[in-house]
């Protein structure tokens, strides 16, 4: 099975190439003060984090696994803050180091159950009493072109339903709403919204976005 870094080698190429395009809902952000300290783990070349600092936000920063994916970001936006995640899903930050964490399209990168709890986990360590974690992912898809590539890889590999291999070679997963519910149950469950997305492969897919704030 797939585990949180195990990819590498696919976002150091062309993964590093991809644009990602989950959009971010600033009205689930209104009441959150623009000098809170923002982490957005899974950062890539740092769009989400661009498009909070243009609203805003001043003490944004993010961290990926790919050093091709943070140096695109630096060379883009040398103004914002980006770190290689050297050892995921730890990270070196100490508890209650953020106000608030966006996973935006990760689990989707992590096909393995316990990788992905693990993944929350830690989000749930650094994030303040009261923290906001904002989560945009994909869900099942019904069409039979998903159906197909979802059982043959679970046959296959014995993964989860709804784990896929790509074309170029990523190893993805969409979910079962109820699975991402159930991943943040340590949480409350603040809003969720059903969106539609295109992937990195430029496919439209559904996906959801779901809002949680850590329990005090």
């Amino acid at each position: 099975m797939v585990d949180l870094g195990s990819q590498i080698a696919y976002w150091d190429s062309v993964g590093a190439t991809k644009t990602f395009t989950h959009p971010v809902n600033l009205s689930w952000l209104a009441g959150v003060s623009r000098s809170a300290r923002v982490l957005d783990y899974g950062c890539g070349y740092g769009r989400v984090m661009a498009e909070l600092s243009e609203h805003g936000f001043s003490d944004v920063s993010g961290v990926d696994l790919s050093p091709a994916l943070i140096e695109r970001g630096r060379q883009s936006r040398p103004d914002l803050r980006f770190a290689v995640l050297e050892s995921p899903p730890d990270l070196t930050h100490t508890s209650a180091s953020f106000d608030v964490v966006l996973l935006f399209a990760v689990l989707t990168c992590v096909p393995d159950g316990n990788a992905q709890r693990a993944l929350v986990d830690e989000l749930n360590r650094v994030l303040v009493p009261g923290g906001l974690l904002y989560v945009s992912d994909v869900v099942l898809q019904d069409d039979e072109r998903n159906h197909s590539r979802y059982a043959a890889y679970a046959q296959q590999f014995g993964t989860p339903y709804g784990v896929f291999a790509t074309d170029d070679g990523a190893v993805c997963r969409h979910h079962d709403i109820a699975e991402l519910r159930a991943l943040l149950s340590g949480f409350d469950l603040v809003d969720e919204s059903r969106i539609e997305v295109a992937t990195m492969n430029g496919h439209r897919s559904q996906a959801v976005q779901l809002l949680a704030r850590k329990l005090y």
